[in-house]
């Protein structure tokens, strides 16, 4: 029977042997993740601008200053720490359990039995219990906590990396509205101009006063336009105040074009400079595995699913306890004895599992097949970050060509609004060319200024893909 306990020992241990080994990442990121555009292509040569801080990318002392609010009292980003700490008191209870668990449990009991005097029994024990790791089911249940604590960690850079790019886009937006409220109102004083010069014209005679209709129109539809980016300039406010989390309440910004995303090396107009692609570097596909929190995230889901599978595979074998009690007791071999005398007790035990009902083996399954799935959705994210790079990259020379057109178009427009309102002031042109070219001045204004914008967008949207922000 010795020899027999002996062996079956000894298979144990050696079939669980790889119990014990370590995480080791072997699914294969997509090799181009980035795409092959020819701007992509060029811009992959030199230091990533991910390297940057925020603080370096977002040099505006009023954004600076939203930010750091932004990362102090956003709600969400305060539950990501406590998450963290969280984890870090499980991964504290997982390595605790490679020492004893000691007990204090005194008893006490009255007795009698027919005519005898009652019998006063107590036991006053120390009892110790102890869990020998000997295939892995502690250390990988450790490891996997470790991985936890990680996931945990990189999903606060996450949320900060969002935090921060969030509220730099609704700065931003704030200065767009600012910019359009500013179109706008010079838009207002120039049409209303244009209609009291309609109305003397009409009153002498000169004009029709479906001129004046129209021309009234078109200021009034102007008015209603300032009432409606005063009121997106108030509903952004009160989304950063959210951001925030304060009570609604005046933001301070800079002027719209003051505070640019651009190097301080770019060289060409100020429209244009934030468009450089000498210093618009995305850097290397590995790069961004490294930095961007969500994949580090999903390899360290995969780090976890390896060692619960190992520590799924480690309740196939069996488990050793020692338990030992010291302490007092006056209920000795069955004997009442008054004073109590000294009582010690050790017991080893091994349990082997035969039949569980299924439960392990099935435990084993699904952390095989969580394992394969996280695997899967690795892949998945990579390809995604990817396409967010390209998709940041393309709209940034999208904008920046576009630009290009608004800026000959605001000119060739302004002329043409001009020349076309000193013919009418002559009476050699009619209302409907200066309405036009006034209405075509104005829309030409505002999506040069959306147009920025969106520029804009798609460089920090460019910044936080690459991985930037998160630190």
């Amino acid at each position: 029977m010795r020899k027999i306990i002996l062996f079956f020992c000894a298979v144990s241990l050696l079939t669980g042997c790889g119990l014990y080994s370590k995480y080791e990442q072997t699914v294969e990121a997509p090799a181009n993740a980035f795409g092959s555009s020819q701007d992509i292509t060029d811009a992959t040569t030199g230091p990533s601008i991910a390297e940057l801080s925020w603080r370096e990318f977002f040099t505006d002392p009023e954004l600076q200053s939203l930010i750091e609010m932004a990362l102090t009292n956003n709600t969400d980003l305060n539950s990501a720490r406590i998450a963290v700490e969280k984890s870090e008191a499980s991964l504290k209870m997982a390595k605790m359990a490679y020492l004893p668990s000691l007990y204090f449990s005194p008893q006490g009991a009255l007795g009698k039995f027919d005519d005898n005097p009652w019998s006063k029994t107590y036991d006053l024990p120390l009892q110790l219990s102890i869990d020998i790791d000997v295939f892995g089911g502690i250390t990988n249940k450790k490891r996997a906590a470790q991985a936890v604590l990680l996931q945990s960690q990189l999903r606060e850079e996450n949320v900060r990396a969002n935090l921060v790019s969030t509220t730099a886009q609704q700065y931003y937006m704030l200065q767009l509205l600012d910019r359009q409220l500013e179109i706008l109102s010079m838009t207002d004083s120039l049409w209303n101009a244009s209609l009291e010069t309609q109305k003397t014209l009409w009153e002498n005679g000169k004009a029709f006063s479906t001129a004046v209709n129209q021309m009234e129109a078109s200021y009034l539809n102007v008015k209603t336009q300032i009432v409606d980016v005063k009121r997106s300039i108030r509903a952004t406010e009160n989304a950063i105040c959210r951001l925030l989390n304060v009570t609604p309440q005046h933001i301070n910004r800079s002027k719209w074009g003051n505070s640019p995303l651009q190097h301080p090396d770019a060289v060409g107009d100020d429209d244009l400079r934030m468009f450089d692609t000498k210093y618009l570097k995305i850097g290397v596909p590995a790069s961004m595995l490294e930095r961007r929190p969500d994949i580090r995230m999903a390899n360290a889901a995969m780090e976890e699913a390896f060692y619960n599978t190992q520590a799924a595979r480690a309740a196939f074998f069996p488990s050793i306890t020692l338990n030992g009690a010291a302490g007092w007791t006056n209920l000795a071999g069955g004997a009442v004895v008054n004073p109590g005398k000294l009582l010690l007790n050790f017991v080893g035990s091994l349990t082997q599992p035969i039949f569980a009902r299924g439960k392990i083996k099935a435990n084993y399954k699904i952390s095989q097949l969580t394992e394969k799935d996280l695997k899967q959705k690795y892949v998945q994210i990579v390809v995604n970050a990817g396409n967010q790079v390209n998709d940041a990259m393309v709209e940034c020379m999208a904008c920046r060509e576009k630009n290009q057109y608004y800026h000959r178009q605001l000119q060739v427009l302004h002329e043409a609004y001009t020349g076309t309102h000193e013919l009418m002031d002559n009476g050699k042109a009619n209302y409907l060319e200066v309405l036009k070219a006034q209405e075509s001045l104005l829309d030409a204004q505002l999506s040069q200024a959306s147009n920025m914008y969106k520029a804009t967008q798609a460089l920090i949207a460019l910044y936080v893909a690459l991985g930037g922000g998160a630190k």
